[in-house]
């Protein structure tokens, strides 16, 4: 079966609606933990958006990109390797790390045959690196070498204010509580009734619990989901539909939301409520009461839908 990814306190990501595996989510906590480390503009996360931006940065400061696949079940060394890197050489280069899977087009752009691979980007010229799961003395080498053909090329900038000392190591964080963590294994494994069963106990034990509440929301929607095989085509299909067709627009609404696309979700069973009467229409505005919940209070995109709600309701 497949199953979303899990934020206990924002929405759910779909990730093409495969399950990570536990090498999966550790090395996304790795990256997370080294990008927070890392002195700012040392490890970006190179996009279509800031694409040109970064790459133009290699005529100053060398750029190392690093292309994974976050579908890899196995997680890939790789980019681990180069994120210490990044840090230990304090701003010498810039490190770019790249999804394939989410950004197929960069990696087309630099012609990568297969990954987990790196290559260096000197004055806009791109020059690969490795492919595979290089030691880290092996990376410490051609890294060395590529800072040596910057030089002679006349690209020896850092980033700005990269060669600081480092801040101190920040307060561990706090220990998950015991139900909590019972209801990330239990998500883990696609058990969702004792997902639902650790995070009602915490709730009956402290109903202030706020990430045990969102926690409970979170897996009534993966439950939903766990059968979703093709979410772009049931997104097609419900637009195709229209407002009228309930069941469509709940189930697009379901996905959307774990996407993270919060704001079309909302306009989504919004409109199912303006176009319906009767049951249909309190099912859709019940749906989407509940799906409030996910989001945090404060979020701009919840007051709109709030509003829009009420309008479509009076």
């Amino acid at each position: 079966m497949s199953q979303p990814r899990f934020d206990p306190r924002g929405a759910v990501d779909l990730s093409m609606l495969q399950k990570p595996t536990a090498a999966q989510a550790q090395a996304a906590a790795a990256s997370a933990k080294a990008a927070a480390a890392a002195p700012p503009g040392v490890i970006v996360d190179l996009t279509p958006e800031n694409f040109q931006q970064v790459v133009e940065g290699s005529a100053t400061v060398p750029l190392i990109v690093a292309i994974g696949a976050s579908r890899s079940a196995t997680g890939e060394k790789l980019t681990p390797t180069l994120e210490k890197a990044a840090i230990a050489y304090r701003g010498r280069f810039v490190l770019a790390r790249v999804d394939a899977d989410a950004q197929p087009q960069i990696a087309q752009v630099f012609g990568v045959q297969g990954v987990p691979c790196a290559l260096a980007v000197i004055q806009g010229q791109p020059l690969p690196l490795f492919q595979g799961s290089p030691s880290p003395e092996q990376v410490a080498q051609v890294l060395e070498q590529v800072l040596e053909a910057a030089a002679q090329a006349g690209v020896t900038g850092t980033v700005a204010g990269a060669d600081a000392e480092p801040d101190a190591e920040p307060e561990p964080e706090p220990e998950v509580p015991p139900l909590h963590a019972a209801a990330y294994e239990a998500i883990e494994r696609g058990d969702w009734a004792a997902a639902t069963a650790a995070y009602q106990q915490a709730l009956n034990e402290n109903p202030g619990d706020l990430d045990a509440k969102a926690g409970l929301g979170q897996v009534v929607l993966m439950e939903r989901l766990d059968g979703v095989t093709d979410p772009v085509a049931d997104l097609q299909a419900a637009d195709a539909a229209g407002p009228t067709a309930v069941e469509a627009q709940l189930l697009a609404a379901d996905i959307e939301m774990a996407a993270g696309r919060v704001s079309a979700a909302f306009a989504r069973l919004v409109a199912v409520v303006r176009a319906t009467s009767g049951p249909e229409r309190e099912t859709a505005r019940k749906r989407l009461v509940s799906l409030f919940e996910l989001v945090d209070p404060n979020a701009e995109e919840l007051k709109v839908a709030r509003r829009n709600l009420a309008l479509a309701l009076f």
